[in-house]
């Protein structure tokens, strides 16, 4: 990579760093897009930023394409570098966005997966709450669906952040955003057990001194893949077949409180969601939560 092009990149980094307080997770995909692309320049004997026009763009996207990648992946792709390129030109790096005038490619609108109460009450009924790691599968389980957390949220919560005489958590979002979030009485009651009964002989036991909430079997800080682990062997113990993960439960969250009436304000205040058209998405899922409640159970259907 030229030097000048590495100096733009890390300028571009400590502004999403600074100005935008973005995550780690997105600034790394801003930098695999873009470093990416530098590789496609070097290729195509492009020495300069200010030199990309329109057309090589368009070469890019084709490029892309034929590679057979996602279109979702595509999109991104391309959203990272209009927004290098934005940047670039409001600090008068360059003179003009190669990438403004190319559309990014159109994604198909797939309705968010999500769990019927009916499939719900039966994955719980099949924990076992005997055992220090059943209890805490229990209250991971019951947690992820009373509050609607990302899985990221949900492995980062700390002892202190429960506050169990109101019954709400304390959780850090996207972007070190943080809100506080209600839990009702099962998930109350099941993260009382774990903590006491649970979690105090998994991190006893391996002598672990840290205030995490949800621990491995070694005592440790459990992470991400790991409640994808635990909650797909916990599905595997039913015979439905279907598959889980973290947010199937965030998306039955969601569809559930528009379905018994809670406002869309309000679902989005609770899910996080910084724009109310990311939650909007839900009441296309609830329509069809409600045609099949009504197709299964009215005697006329």
């Amino acid at each position: 990579m030229d030097t000048e092009e590495n100096a733009s990149l890390q300028l571009f980094i400590e502004y999403l760093q600074i100005e935008k307080n973005c995550s780690p997770y997105t600034i790394e995909f801003y930098q695999q897009d873009i470093k990416q692309f530098f590789l496609f320049m070097t290729n195509q004997a492009i020495v300069d930023l200010n030199e990309v026009n329109s057309s090589d763009v368009r070469i890019y996207l084709t490029k892309l394409f034929d590679e057979q990648l996602a279109r979702k992946s595509i999109a991104r792709k391309i959203s990272s570098l209009r927004s290098f390129y934005r940047f670039l030109v409001r600090e008068e790096i360059i003179e003009a966005n190669p990438f403004s005038t190319i559309s990014i490619p159109k994604l198909e609108k797939r309705l968010p997966g999500f769990f019927y109460e009916e499939e719900l009450q039966q994955l719980f009924l099949s924990c076992d709450s005997l055992t220090p790691l059943g209890l805490r599968n229990k209250a991971l389980l019951e947690l992820l669906y009373a509050t609607g957390i990302r899985v990221g949220e949900c492995t980062k919560i700390q002892l202190k952040d429960i506050d169990f005489s109101i019954s709400t958590i304390l959780i850090k979002g996207k972007g070190q955003k943080e809100r506080y979030v209600p839990f009702g009485s099962f998930a109350h009651a099941a993260l009382e057990s774990y903590i006491k009964e649970g979690r105090i002989k998994l991190v006893g036991n391996n002598g672990n001194k840290h205030n995490f909430l949800f621990v491995n079997y070694r005592g440790g800080v459990l992470t991400d893949r790991g409640v994808r682990d635990i909650l797909n062997k916990m599905m595997n113990t039913l015979s439905s077949g279907d598959k889980i993960y973290p947010h199937k439960l965030r998306h039955s969250f969601a569809t559930h409180l528009l379905a018994n009436g809670a406002d869309m304000r309000t679902v989005q205040e609770l899910l996080g969601h910084s724009s109310l058209s990311s939650t909007q998405i839900y009441t296309h899922v609830t329509n069809e939560y409600l045609k099949k409640t009504y197709m299964s159970y009215h005697p006329r259907a």
